[in-house]
């Protein structure tokens, strides 16, 4: 019989930038709109696409053996699952998301003291609940099927939203008046699972390659020329993951020198890099990092 992984792929908001992850990680996946069961190019993985929702309790129950969902639904299905590895990213890029409580700007509601005795729409109705209570705040907490701004003020008074830039809330006439948690997506696994030790391997495998996906996505890779008279400013200038490669070349009074630097400060360090000395500067990107 042959091994399988059955792992849950989230369907929805989360669907397109994971399976990009995935295929920056090496594997290729599929998915047919007429099928629930996309295809990957790895015979001892099964996929499901499945709502994001939905997948830590098929993952504490066994249906799934591994899968993809945020930690905003983890708590929320209070689902006793193993946690592999925390995946920043989400719909729009690589950050988190937040749930906020908010309410329209002209509320009387100010401070979530305000919120006593009021309604409160959300999706997250359990995580809602135990933040009010932290905060000793008693109010009514009913769930929204969705389009849950709008509701806002004729149906209820605030709602508890999850949000990457607020600018839904804002074009709404909303105002965050409180973060609730923020949420990241995990890459989580049944627990009877990781006991064997075929799936454990297989599993934490694909969190390595997901991983290193992630991190080359932050980074690129500099290649650069440097007299070595200009090699110790040149070095110094580099905020490198590790101390950068320097190798010789057929010119004595030369090295070339590579090393991985995030991409957000490149714009900025490449101009340094060139009044530092270095010379036949090459930018490139990056699949996988493995740290």
């Amino acid at each position: 019989m042959k091994k399988t992984i059955k792992l849950g792929i989230p369907k929805g908001s989360l669907q397109n930038a994971t399976i990009e992850l995935f295929k920056k990680g090496g594997f290729n996946i599929r998915v047919n709109e007429r099928s629930y069961r996309p295809a990957i190019d790895d015979e001892n993985i099964e996929c499901i696409l499945i709502r994001a929702q939905e997948i830590p309790k098929y993952v504490e129950q066994g249906v799934l053996d591994a899968g993809l969902s945020g930690e905003d639904w983890i708590q929320e299905t209070s689902a006793d699952v193993k946690e592999i590895s925390e995946l920043v990213y989400s719909k729009t890029g690589l950050g988190k998301v937040k749930l906020v409580i908010a309410v329209p700007e002209n509320s009387d509601i100010k401070t979530i003291k305000d919120l006593q005795g009021k309604r409160i729409a959300t999706e997250l109705v359990n995580v809602t609940k135990a933040y009010l209570k932290r905060k000793k705040v008693e109010a009514e907490v009913e769930f929204s099927w969705g389009a849950t701004e709008v509701k806002v003020p004729e149906l209820v008074d605030a709602i508890a939203e999850l949000t990457e830039t607020g600018s839904s809330l804002r074009a709404n006439n909303l105002k965050i008046i409180d973060v609730v948690l923020e949420s990241s997506t995990k890459f989580i696994a049944n627990k009877a699972a990781m006991k064997g030790v075929w799936k454990k391997k297989r599993i934490d495998d694909i969190a390595l390659l997901l991983k290193g996906a992630l991190l080359a996505g932050e980074n690129v890779g500099l290649k650069m020329n440097v007299e070595r008279k200009n090699l110790k400013a040149v070095i110094a200038l580099l905020p490198a993951l590790k101390k950068p490669t320097v190798s010789n070349l057929y010119n004595d009074d030369s090295v070339a020198l590579e090393v991985i630097i995030e991409e957000k400060v490149v714009r900025d360090i490449i101009p340094k890099l060139k009044e530092a000395g270095a010379e036949g500067i090459i930018e490139y990107p990056l699949n996988k990092v493995i740290l």
